[in-house]
């Protein structure tokens, strides 16, 4: 990592989740090179020290910069930072920390724990803006003003400009140029694309459209409301469901890198056409946590490609970083794989307009860095 540029709040919070997996006390198992990064500050190459001590002093001081209350409480709990927690195994911990919000271990889980997890990661991040060269003063500037308290900038303050929603980054593949668009907003905002890939399991089941995910988010945004906002009609929901009773009937999953293609339901009338549902998370058995091969992210989106050729009249596809979410993947492995299949495609000759999509502008910044400079990508 540059030490003038913040680390991708998304990596620092894969880490984060494997700490609290693994436990303080087993940091010096861990491959935390983010962390690591940004443990030793801006400008040190290492002092002979073994990272993992300055690895827990980085995250006692992002969790103690909490203020206190049950989220710092939640927090220290589940990284093993409170008093006599340091050997628990995960589940006491995590039992612990649920205990804190006085509820159920499987509600913690879903809800409060990744919240929890996520103010950690973003204490991280904000520590490190304030170590950056020039950031002294300013570390309220990602609030919106620069007071931090939601007041306009003072006249003649610094502008601050809206990060575009929208940007277009030329490649190279078979030796030519191609200009791809890179989405920088929400899955469900997008116009006029032929087809959306959407990541899901090998059961290609769908999770509960009030979720946060692209799949989840496709689901919603394709549904058919009555004039109270009431859904009436589940399409994709159903379409994927028919889908599946014809080509993995009583439940079966189907192999890694299969995909499923449904209409987009009420999508359509933003001129989206086409969801390809990617099978690129295996589930592991008796946990909630999934498995994702690059392999299978790649074999996937390459099937994305030869439906696309196969299908009448589609020329636009849009791909979201497959396997970066639950899947696990870093955002940088996840690139790697779609545009390994993206490149392919490309320098055989295929004309498609390739559209990329991430939802947070420093993770569009990654992205982008690695497409146009992939020799000096960051490590």
């Amino acid at each position: 990592m540059s030490p003038t540029q913040l680390p991708d709040y998304g990596e620092v919070l894969a880490e984060v989740r494997e700490v609290r997996r693994a436990g303080i006390v087993r940091l010096r198992e861990l491959r935390l090179p983010v962390l690591t990064g940004m443990a030793a500050g801006p400008g040190e190459t290492g002092s002979g020290e073994p990272h993992f001590p300055a690895v827990e002093r980085l995250l006692r001081t992002a969790v103690a910069a909490m203020g206190g209350g049950t989220l710092q409480e939640a927090a220290e709990y589940s990284l093993g930072l409170a008093r006599g927690t340091r050997d628990w195994p995960p589940a006491d911990r995590r039992r612990r920390a649920a205990r804190v919000y006085g509820v159920s271990v499987e509600r913690f889980r879903k809800h409060q724990e990744l919240m929890v997890l996520g103010q950690v990661a973003e204490q991280l991040v904000r520590g490190a803006a304030r170590s950056l060269p020039g950031d002294g003063e300013d570390e309220d500037e990602d609030e919106g003003n620069g007071h931090g308290d939601g007041r306009p900038p003072l006249p003649g303050g610094p502008a601050r400009q809206l990060a575009a929603s929208h940007r277009p980054v030329t490649v190279r593949a078979g030796g030519r140029e191609h200009r791809l668009t890179l989405h920088v907003h929400a899955v469900d905002l997008l116009r006029d694309i032929d087809v959306v890939v959407s990541p899901s399991n090998t059961h290609f089941a769908l999770p509960e459209p009030y979720k946060a995910s692209v799949a989840a988010s496709l689901r919603r945004a394709g549904a058919v409301r009555d004039p109270a906002g009431r859904i009436v009609e589940d399409r994709i929901q159903d379409e994927l469901r028919a889908w599946t009773d014809r080509y993995a009937p009583g439940g079966l999953p189907v192999a890694p890198g299969t995909v499923a293609v449904t209409g987009a339901g009420a999508l359509g009338e933003q001129g989206v056409r086409h969801i390809h549902h990617a099978a690129v998370a295996v589930p592991r058995p008796g946990t909630n946590d999934y498995d994702v091969l690059p392999t299978d992210v790649t074999r996937a989106v390459t099937r994305v490609f030869a439906l696309l050729a196969a299908g009448p009249g589609l020329s636009s596809v849009c791909l979201p970083l497959l396997g970066a979410g639950r899947g696990g993947l870093t955002p940088a492995d996840s690139l790697a794989a779609v545009w390994a299949a993206v490149e392919a495609e490309l320098a055989r000759g295929g004309g498609w307009d390739v559209h990329l999509l991430v939802r947070k502008p420093e993770r569009a910044d990654l992205v982008a860095e690695l497409l146009t400079n992939p020799e000096g990508g960051r490590t």
